[in-house]
């Protein structure tokens, strides 16, 4: 049994905590010596790999383990990581300790809203260790369908259209995903569902991978905020509660791009170089429309909202760009935009729980009364609009380089539309910074307004340590996502 598994055993160890649990004190005892074991797990996965690498080890997965599940179909628990998997765990294990304690002071219902929120965490976990297509499907609809409870029940403002609407829209995805991998492996002749194994094969004829491409990918692209597909997010995002929001933002939609590389582009190449034209045009439009809607925004989480369709929809773009540069980019974009968003989300959480509104039109002069959850809106707000020495700008940077290596004026010219949202993000970003938090404090009441508490604190230093740190240090992510990036994109070119 491969330790991998302990991704998955520990969150369900909880899960049982939490149902036993019988006072408050219990339920966040739980969550934190849950949250923390599986952030050391992945901190230690990450130094192992890193070890590895340096020892010389090039194998494309390490800690594989596979036992039969269901023979008739060939499925498997299959595991195994890559450095992609391995940034991707790391960054999961982060926004749920972090969302622990932005969660510490919600009621009612703590207990109740912790299961559904580590049963979401379980599936996310699943997805990003497992190799096999069936597997890994089904871990991605358990991240899905806790979902509409977290928003119906906890959220607020039109929690019950948005927790609907976006249930509905990824559910489609999810039928057009199972439709392409059933085709996968029914025309691929494998006898195997392990993604690797079929990838290696090479035996899927360019037809038939035109015709399920379009299936794996939109399926995967919708959670990606693939335009026109996006319009789920804003709304859920509005609606969802801080950490569901921060988990939401951070780390299930990277599911979207991890899937669409890992299973669309890695085991239907012929059909991803010829089809990538058009979903290069549609994630053009998102990483565009993105910034563009975020700038005629009032409410802070739609603001925030739409910046995660553009910089999602730059992840997609940079995949499709096909270059290993770029695709080390698209992941490094993945890492850096889940802790700047959660980040991000976490802050307005905490404001909107202190002035009771996320319209900027009546916040203002936020730094003479919470200078510490404002200086933290600082940092978020710069690190989002790419500003050296945080993540933003390596991630950027190396997409852009990466996509202006294609030589033909197409994906150039898109290149240089896409790095239009460069300058829409830094405008809506100092628009909002500049209003809500300098200036005269025009609403008596917010006098009367506390800082951030200890159990702030400890979210937004680790999201900041975590943004900060990547942006100064980036080469070891940088490194280990290329090393991972190569072997999938030769089998793709």
């Amino acid at each position: 049994m491969s330790i991998l598994t302990l991704f998955v055993v520990i969150p369900a160890l909880m899960l049982l905590g939490l149902w036993l649990a019988k006072s408050l004190n219990q339920v966040r005892g739980v969550m934190v010596v849950g949250a923390s074991c599986l952030l050391a797990l992945s901190v230690w996965l990450t130094i192992y790999f890193v070890q590895q690498r340096a020892a010389g080890n090039t194998d494309v997965m390490l800690l594989t383990y596979s036992t039969p599940w269901f023979k008739p179909l060939n499925i498997a628990y299959s595991v195994g990581v890559d450095g992609i998997s391995v940034v991707m765990l790391l960054l999961s294990s982060i926004i749920v300790f972090t969302g622990t304690f932005a969660s510490w002071q919600l009621k009612p219902m703590t207990k109740e809203y912790f299961l559904w929120f580590t049963l979401l965490s379980t599936g996310v976990y699943g997805f990003f260790i497992c190799t096999d297509m069936f597997t890994m499907f089904m871990f991605y609809e358990v991240a899905l369908i806790p979902m509409y409870l977290l928003i119906g029940v906890w959220g607020s403002g039109n929690k019950e259209y948005a927790a609907m609407k976006l249930t509905l829209m990824l559910m489609g995805g999810s039928a057009l995903l199972i439709l392409g991998i059933l085709g996968i492996y029914y025309f691929s002749g494998a006898t195997t569902m392990n993604v690797n194994e079929i990838a290696a094969m090479h035996n899927i004829p360019v037809a038939t991978q035109k015709v399920f491409f379009p299936f794996i990918f939109i399926g995967f692209g919708v959670l990606g905020a693939l335009f026109p597909f996006h319009t789920w997010s804003p709304d859920g995002h509005a609606s969802a509660p801080t950490a569901v929001s921060m988990l939401h933002a951070g780390v299930l939609m990277k599911l979207g791009g991890y899937g669409c590389f890992r299973v669309a582009m890695y085991l239907l190449p012929d059909a991803a170089n010829e089809l990538a034209w058009i979903f290069l045009i549609l994630t053009t439009i998102s990483v565009v429309y993105g910034a563009f809607s975020a700038c005629v925004q009032t409410d802070l989480k739609y603001i925030n909202a739409y910046s995660s369709v553009s910089h999602c929809g730059l992840v997609l773009f940079a995949l499709l760009m096909m270059t290993k540069t770029s695709c080390t980019g698209a992941i490094l974009q993945m890492l850096s935009h889940g802790l700047m968003t959660a980040l991000f989300f976490a802050l307005i959480g905490m404001i909107y729980g202190r002035t009771h509104t996320r319209d900027i039109r009546y916040l203002d002069g936020l730094m003479k009364i919470m200078p510490f959850l404002a200086v933290g809106y600082v940092v978020a707000g710069l690190a989002n609009l790419g500003l050296p020495g945080f993540s933003g700008f390596i991630a950027e940077m190396t997409i852009f380089v990466g996509s202006f290596e294609n030589p033909d004026t197409f994906h150039r010219v898109a290149t240089i539309i896409a790095c239009t949202s460069i300058v829409v993000t830094a405008v809506y970003i100092l628009r909002v910074v500049g209003k809500i938090l300098y200036g005269e404090v025009k609403n008596p009441h917010y006098l009367e307004l506390t800082d951030a508490t200890w159990d702030e604190r400890v979210a937004v230093v680790c999201l900041i340590a975590c943004v900060a740190g990547l942006g100064l240090f980036p080469l070891w992510a940088s490194n280990v996502i290329s090393d991972a990036v190569g072997p999938i994109l030769e089998n793709i070119i």
